[in-house]
């Protein structure tokens, strides 16, 4: 696992919803996270772009790239640029062996947040209840630059993303190919089968599915008590005008989370 993996599975989600003060009931709520759609409708997209590029978002977003002195808050100047992308993680029914359960399931939309000095963000963007609604802001560019590698290393494939050792793949027909140093490490640099991979996740995280008893003891599913969070990186994160939400994290982690949060807010490191 890379050190901003490891860094990251440290700390609870930066959860937008949060801050954005958009559904409270969300960061409260117990049920767990609302599905999401299997595949990125022109609706979907249409709603999670409204999302995005809402005024309170994008003050947010200021608030955000600001938070290190980088630029001021003025003049952080936020743009969404391009259209929202679905960005896949591996699907619990595939490690469970579930008959026809595709490898990676739709986790949420990321949008392109960038700022007037060049600073780049996505925003996760999934349905709440309160419907398409941003519940993180994450450093970096990530989900593009993977979802292109992907494109261009297995066009057609499904580019989709290990989110327990913060791994990216691209899969189609019966390969899964590695896109980043840890998948590698994972299955080789030249991949490995559909079938291979499938047992490799199952030793890995088949005793750690809903209703198991990891599941049941809260492990899973993304969600953190506050008090687990280092105190650094809370403090860094309030002082950006930033609080921390434990329990809306579930809406983006799903239920494979053992180290699932790629990096929501860094301290000390490039994400």
């Amino acid at each position: 696992m890379t050190q901003r993996a490891a860094t990251a599975a440290a700390a609870a989600v930066l959860a937008a919803t949060a801050l954005l003060g958009l559904a409270p009931q969300a960061a409260a709520a117990s049920a767990g996270p609302v599905p999401q759609p299997q595949s990125a409708t022109a609706e979907n997209r249409a709603a999670a772009a409204q999302a995005a590029t809402a005024p309170d978002t994008l003050a947010t977003l200021s608030r955000f790239f600001a938070r290190e002195g980088r630029v001021s808050l003025t003049a952080a100047r936020p743009r969404i640029e391009g259209e929202a992308i679905p960005v896949n993680h591996l699907s619990p029914e595939f490690v469970a062996g579930r008959a026809g359960a595709p490898v990676a399931r739709l986790e949420f939309l990321a949008g392109k947040a960038v700022s007037s000095d060049g600073q780049q963000a996505a925003l996760w963007i999934a349905r709440t209840e309160a419907g398409w609604q941003v519940v993180n802001i994450a450093t970096g560019d990530d989900e593009f630059r993977y979802a292109q590698l992907g494109a261009a290393k297995l066009p057609g494939g499904t580019v989709f993303r290990e989110p327990q050792i913060d791994a990216w793949y691209v899969a189609g027909g019966s390969r899964v190919l590695p896109l980043d140093e840890d998948a590698v490490r994972a299955v080789g640099a030249d991949g490995t089968t559909l079938a291979a991979y499938r047992v490799r996740v199952a030793r890995a995280y088949g005793d750690k599915l809903p209703g198991s008893a990891y599941a049941e003891g809260g492990m899973a599913g993304g969600y953190a008590e506050a008090e687990a969070v280092p105190a650094a990186v809370a403090a860094d994160a309030e002082g950006a005008g930033v609080p921390w939400a434990a329990g809306a994290g579930a809406l983006v982690l799903g239920v494979l989370g053992v180290a699932a949060v790629r990096r929501s807010r860094r301290v000390g490191a490039r994400a």
